[in-house]
Formats: C-alpha cells, sequence, structure tokens
C-alpha cells in the first residue's frame, strides 16, 4: 500500500467522525398533517460538498485499490507461475546443463577420435604416398634391372660379363716381331740384322672376354672368374690372310669367401708378389698403364696356376700365403753335359712340344702382408723357391758314365716391397721391387733364375728389379703417367776343373766371346718353306754371348677417356713412348748394348 493511499485513508476517516455528530443536532422534526408540497433539492453545504467528493474520492481510489489487488493478485499469480517456470527452467537448464556437460565431454571425446584419426588418415595418406613413391622407385628399379641389368642372373648365380675391344699399334725402331707384347730381353744387338730394320704392327688380339660368377649361401660367398684374349698362336697361326689366332687362358679360378675376411682362391690367377690395389684381393691388381701386353721392365708379376689363402683383419690388415706353379729359366756358357734339369712337352701329352718345361720338385711359396689407410697401400712379402737337377759326376771321365747319378735341390728366394702413396689429389706415386737368388722370372724382362756350376749342380743367380710409377689425374678424363724401371742379373761364374784346359762355367763369364756383338752378318739360311727359311732369315750375330747384365726402360704416356658411362661403356685412347736400354756383361771383345725406341698408341672399348 502506498503513502498517497494511506493519507488518503486517514483523512477519510477524520472527516467522517466530524460529519456524523453534526447531521444528529441539525436534523428538524418531521411535520405532521401537513399538506405534501413540492420538495426543494437540498443544497450542499461546502463541507458536505468535500465530504461528497472525498467520498466519490475514496470510492475511485477503493476501486484503483481493487483494482491495483487484482492487478497484484495477477501479478502474484504470474510471479508464481514465473517462480515456477523459473524453477522449472532452472531444473530444465540444471538438465541441459548437465547433458551439455555430457555432449561436451562426448564432443571432447569425438573431438580428440576426430584428431586422431586425422592424424591416422594423413598418416596413411603419407604411408600411401610414400608407399607409392616406394613402388615407383621399384618398379623403375626393376624395370632399369631388366632393360640394363648390371649383371645377369642364373638360378642363385650373379654373373657379370666381362670384356674390351682393342684396335692397338706399335712401331719399334728395332724389329723383333713379336706383336703387341716385347720381350725385353732379346732387344738385338748392333750386330743383328734386325737391329737395322723397323717394324710397325697393327693388332686387336689383346682384346678380352670373361665374366664373373657369383653365389651367395648366406656362410659363405663363392665366386668364379675366367678371362681371355688371343695373344697365343696355334701351328696354323699367321698374318697372310685370316690372322687365327688362338683364345688363350689368362685368368681362370674359383674362390670362397666367409664373412669374416677369410678366402681360399684355386685356379690360374696373378701371383701374390703383383701388386694389388686393395688387399691382396684377385681383380684389384696394379698393373703399369701401358699398353704393351708385357707391361714394363721393373714391374714384378706371374700369371700361373696357384693356391691362395688370406685373412683380412679389422685394422685393414691382410696376411696372405700362395703355393703356386714353379718354373726354372737357364743360362749358363761353357756348361758340361753332365746334368738336366727337364724336358720338351710330350708328344700326346698337354704340353708343347716345341716349348721346355723343368721338373719341378716344389710349388714356389709366397708370403705376403699389406695395409690399407689413408696414407696409401703398403705390400710387403718373401718368396721362397725350389730348383732341382739330375746330374752325373761320372760324366767326364775318360769313358763317361751315368752311373752314380743322383738328384740335387738348391733353395732360392728374396723379398719385395710395393708402396703407392698419393702425393696429391690429382698424383700418385709407387717404388716396387724384388730382389734375392732366383728370382729373375718374376721380373718382366724374365732374366735367367739359375745357372749350373762345372760338376753340374745348379746355382740360383742374384737379381734385382725395380719400378719407380708416377701416375696423374688432372681430369676425370686423363690420365698421364711415368715409368722406370730396371731389372739386373748379377754375374755368377765357376773355374771348372774338371775340364781340360780349365775353364769358367757360369753366367756371363769374363771369357765369354763378344767379339761379333756389333758385327752385321748375312742371312743364316738359303731353305725355303718354313718358318725361318729364306726370305724371312736375317742375320745373326756371330760371336756374341752378350749375357744380359741389365735392362733399363722409361716410359711416358698418357689415356684419355672419349666417353664413360655406366650405361653404355666407355671409349678411351692411349699413347706411349718407350726408350729401352740392353746393357751386357763385358767379355772377350767388349760390352755389347742395345737400344730401341717404341711408340704404342691404342683405342679399346670397354663394356659396362
Amino acid at each position: 500500500m502506498t503513502k498517497q493511499l494511506r493519507a488518503t485513508m486517514a483523512a477519510i476517516l477524520v472527516i467522517s467522525s466530524i460529519s456524523l455528530p453534526a447531521q444528529t443536532t441539525t436534523a428538524k422534526k418531521p411535520a405532521t398533517a401537513r399538506k405534501p408540497a413540492t420538495k426543494k433539492a437540498p443544497v450542499e453545504s461546502p463541507i458536505e460538498r468535500q465530504i461528497r467528493e472525498l467520498r466519490e474520492q475514496m470510492q475511485s481510489q477503493q476501486a484503483q485499490i481493487d483494482a491495483l489487488k487484482r492487478e497484484s493478485a495477477e501479478k502474484d499469480a504470474k510471479l508464481a507461475a514465473a517462480q515456477q517456470s523459473a524453477q522449472g527452467a532452472e531444473a530444465a537448464a540444471a538438465t541441459a546443463a548437465a547433458k551439455a556437460d555430457t555432449i561436451s565431454t562426448s564432443l571432447s571425446a569425438n573431438t580428440e577420435a576426430v584428431a586422431t584419426l586425422n592424424s591416422t588418415v594423413t598418416d596413411i595418406k603419407s604411408t600411401n604416398v610414400g608407399l607409392a613413391q616406394t613402388l615407383s622407385d621399384t618398379k623403375k628399379s626393376i624395370s632399369d634391372q631388366l632393360d640394363n641389368p648390371l649383371a645377369l642372373r642364373y638360378k642363385g648365380l650373379t654373373i657379370t660379363p666381362v670384356a674390351f675391344f682393342a684396335f692397338e699399334t706399335v712401331y719399334r725402331q728395332r724389329s723383333l716381331n713379336s706383336d703387341v707384347n716385347t720381350p725385353f730381353n732379346t732387344t738385338p744387338y748392333p750386330g743383328a740384322a734386325q737391329a737395322h730394320t723397323s717394324e710397325l704392327n697393327f693388332s686387336g688380339r689383346q682384346s678380352r672376354v670373361g665374366g664373373l660368377f657369383e653365389g651367395n649361401t648366406g656362410p659363405f660367398k663363392l665366386s668364379g672368374y675366367v678371362e681371355a684374349d688371343f695373344l697365343s698362336a696355334g701351328a696354323t697361326s699367321n698374318d697372310n690372310q685370316s690372322n687365327s689366332y688362338t683364345l688363350r687362358q689368362r685368368q681362370i679360378w674359383g674362390q670362397a669367401a666367409t664373412s669374416k675376411g677369410f678366402k681360399v682362391t684355386g685356379g690360374q690367377m696373378w701371383s701374390l708378389v703383383t701388386e694389388t690395389k686393395k688387399s691382396t684381393d684377385n681383380r684389384t691388381e696394379n698393373l703399369p698403364m701401358t699398353v704393351d701386353a708385357q707391361y714394363h721392365v721393373g714391374f714384378s708379376w706371374e700369371r700361373q696356376p696357384s693356391i691362395r689363402f688370406q685373412q683380412t683383419f679389422k685394422n685393414g690388415f691382410t696376411a696372405a700365403l700362395a703355393l703356386e706353379q714353379a718354373e726354372y729359366l737357364y743360362s749358363a756358357t761353357g756348361a758340361n753335359g753332365n746334368f738336366f734339369i727337364g724336358n720338351a712337352g710330350a708328344g700326346g701329352g698337354l704340353y708343347n712340344v716345341l716349348a721346355n718345361y723343368s721338373n719341378d720338385v716344389a710349388p714356389d711359396l709366397i708370403l705376403k702382408g699389406t695395409s690399407d689407410s689413408k696414407y696409401g697401400h703398403f705390400e710387403v712379402g718373401a718368396l721362397g723357391r725350389w730348383f732341382r737337377d739330375r746330374y752325373y759326376p761320372n760324366q767326364t771321365l775318360v769313358v763317361p758314365s751315368a752311373a752314380g747319378g743322383q738328384n740335387n735341390t738348391k733353395m732360392g728366394g728374396g723379398g719385395f716391397v710395393n708402396i703407392r702413396m698419393p702425393a696429391t689429389k690429382y698424383l700418385d706415386v709407387g717404388v716396387h721391387g724384388l730382389g734375392g737368388t732366383g728370382v729373375g722370372r718374376y721380373g718382366t724382362a724374365t732374366l735367367p733364375d739359375i745357372t749350373v756350376h762345372p760338376d753340374g749342380t745348379l746355382a740360383p743367380i742374384k737379381a734385382y728389379q725395380g719400378l719407380i710409377s708416377v701416375e696423374g689425374h688432372p681430369t676425370p678424363k686423363l690420365d698421364v703417367f711415368g715409368y722406370y724401371g730396371a731389372e739386373y742379373a748379377q754375374r755368377t761364374v765357376y773355374l771348372s776343373t774338371l775340364n781340360t784346359p780349365t775353364r769358367l762355367v757360369g753366367y756371363a763369364p769374363i771369357t765369354a766371346n763378344n767379339t761379333g756383338c756389333g758385327i752385321e752378318t748375312l742371312p743364316t739360311s738359303t731353305g725355303n718353306g718354313f718358318a725361318g727359311g729364306a726370305p724371312y732369315n736375317p742375320g745373326v750375330p756371330a760371336n756374341c754371348t752378350g749375357a744380359t747384365r741389365v735392362v733399363i726402360e722409361g716410359t711416358l704416356g698418357f689415356t684419355y677417356r672419349v666417353y664413360n658411362s655406366p650405361r653404355y661403356g666407355r671409349l678411351q685412347y692411349q699413347g706411349t713412348y718407350s726408350y729401352l736400354t740392353r746393357d751386357a756383361w763385358a767379355g772377350v771383345g767388349g760390352q755389347p748394348k742395345a737400344t730401341n725406341n717404341m711408340v704404342f698408341t691404342g683405342m679399346r672399348y670397354y663394356i659396362p
């Protein structure tokens, strides 16, 4: 209730208490037996009017109050309804909030699941992209291997063809009739007719074919290798029309290797004496880069049947042992006929009936250790050899007799070293040497291993050989190189008291006759129809022992790779110039000397 309403009601009560007594005292008694008369409208006094107005106002206000009460009741009802609705809304809101929390939690979980799913999908997409790329690469690799295989496949084997095809030439100032390989120790002295004629030979015979066969069993790896060229001659080989030179065995061997670095190799291969580029591994032989198929004076090597055992260690060191086919190179002046060391190849056998073979008592034994490091490749080794003959002490009797014949074995051998180091990024230098007794056969000039005592027992000859190599690589396409090598055989002689008069016997005796080494002679034969018959019969010096003391060769050359591709192979050109000298031991008539200027060229195509 408002302040205005309360004031109004108070005023009404006051007025009511005043007007009631006034009406009592002023009222007139009613007249009796009066003649009715017309009533006049009462005249309101100011107070009555005020009271009436107040009453009317109170009634109006009461009506307003009632209206207000009704409105208030309606409002209260609406408020109650609103409160009830609010409570219901609050309950609904709480329920909704709970549901919202549940939904939020669910949404959060769903969001995490969606994020995880998105991540998984992304990973799958990435994996699919990588898988697609892998499949593409694998497909390309398989396609490349099918279209451009690095090797052929046969069952469990990998077969890698090996070949090059060569056109080569050689010019020699003094002819040797020897194609593209140079027999250094037969360079003619000035008394030989061939020392006055040159030769120019074309050849494709150094072309090479072969293959590497490999199979990996798991515990060990098996390998086989074959390599052949055409630098041999059969009975029908000639240069007349169809150059029918025969296929020659260069290498053919088999190998078993374990994962622990142990290898055993057997067959025909390069000797363990030969320098290698890595460890003592086959097929890494470090050969002079010459066109000459005999390589270079001072280079130590053999290719022969052998069995090799090697063990490689983690520190880059390799130890190896080899047993190799033996053969003797013999030379003597004034020897007695009281011994023999072998025979020509037997008819019906598999040796050449026009070649001599020694009767070997033991294989050559070679021990070698190598070290590979950032400073270069280093080798040191030892060589053991055994020489046997059968000699006859009673051959010099007045009545010669084979009674008392017996065998005698002498031992030879020596040591060798090979060092190759990178001087700069573009230059490698090497030093190679071998020395000992009975080791001449391992030099490229093939100086003699043995001579003989007067009694018929053998005597190994001291020999030394060495090579200095300088190889430059100024560009990936160009190699330039220089070599200087020498091989020496020591004079080895004995005084024979078994002869009358006594004489010197052995290799290069000072009494050897060299008087004709500088005097040219007429052709030596008039026969026709046979090799060496007229007019293929140049004169040879008479009275010229000419036992070689030292052979020296110097070479300069280059190799230029015109084209080199792992897919199509390599085309290269080579050129070398060599100056050769052959100095003899002094004898009666002087100390002869032979020289030769040689120019080699070559074009080769190597398959990839």
